[in-house]
């Protein structure tokens, strides 16, 4: 348990880094910067989209409930919503990163090979990624992560209908799941520069469980406040370089 902790205390860390690097170079912050804010606004436009029709939502899953006394349909209710936004934030989040890979991929690989020059003294026989290889990874891992988002929305969602449960323990285990997702995301460009793919990736990430989720989840966090993604991005990417280079080693 102790390790654990001190472990997560370490992704904090090497996201703090990630930050203090990108705000010490304007070159960093701009570019990691423009495609963030093109991916933010499709983000929380559909965001906002949910917020004032969720309660119609939810009333339309659950007529079961219409005849239920105000205390019961209420806390079902609200159980139920939950669930929901949460689910609808993490697949929002994942084509969040995903769009901002495609649209930003040489930038980030750019910022990627600048944290590993001067902060990891470089990588030997990196490969170049480029933008068309980018844009195709940040597709693919989205499809393939939505995927896992989708059978835990399922499970989420079921948990969702039982009270007390459904408003304390599912909105943790969300952000848990939406952070991890989002790490392995994150972190492509590091790993595909030194020729590993998905499969290595989350083997990788998995021995580092908690260094990882200690990066992740603030970095979760941090995304759903608005435009806060514009600096947090960049500075997600950079730390994601050092958390790929923590989680390779030995």
């Amino acid at each position: 348990m102790i390790t654990a902790v001190r472990e997560f205390g370490v992704g904090v860390g090497l996201l703090a880094k990630g930050f203090r690097l990108v705000l010490s170079s304007g070159s960093m912050l701009a570019k990691g910067a423009i495609p963030a804010l093109l991916s933010s606004l499709v983000l929380f436009g559909g965001l906002v989209a949910l917020a004032f029709g969720i309660d119609d939502l939810v009333a339309w899953m659950t007529p079961f409930a219409d005849g239920w006394s105000q205390t019961w349909q209420t806390i079902l209710r609200v159980g139920v919503g939950i669930s929901v936004a949460v689910l609808a934030v993490a697949v929002s989040m994942l084509v969040f990163t995903a769009l901002t890979l495609v649209i930003g991929g040489p930038f980030y690989e750019s910022i990627a090979e600048q944290v590993e020059d001067t902060v990891l003294g470089g990588v030997p026989s990196a490969q170049q990624i480029g933008w068309g290889k980018a844009a195709w990874i940040g597709i693919r891992d989205a499809v393939l992560l939505i995927g896992r988002v989708v059978l835990w929305g399922i499970l989420l969602f079921a948990l969702g209908f039982v009270p007390v449960v459904g408003q304390t323990v599912v909105p943790v285990l969300a952000v848990l799941v939406g952070a991890w997702l989002l790490a392995v995301e994150l972190t492509a460009i590091p790993f595909v520069r030194r020729g590993l793919g998905l499969k290595e990736r989350r083997r990788a990430l998995k021995s580092r469980r908690a260094l990882t989720l200690g990066f992740a989840t603030p970095v979760y966090l941090l995304c759903l406040v608005p435009l806060a993604a514009l600096i947090v991005f960049p500075a997600a990417m950079a730390g994601g370089t050092l958390v790929a280079h923590r989680a390779l080693q030995p």
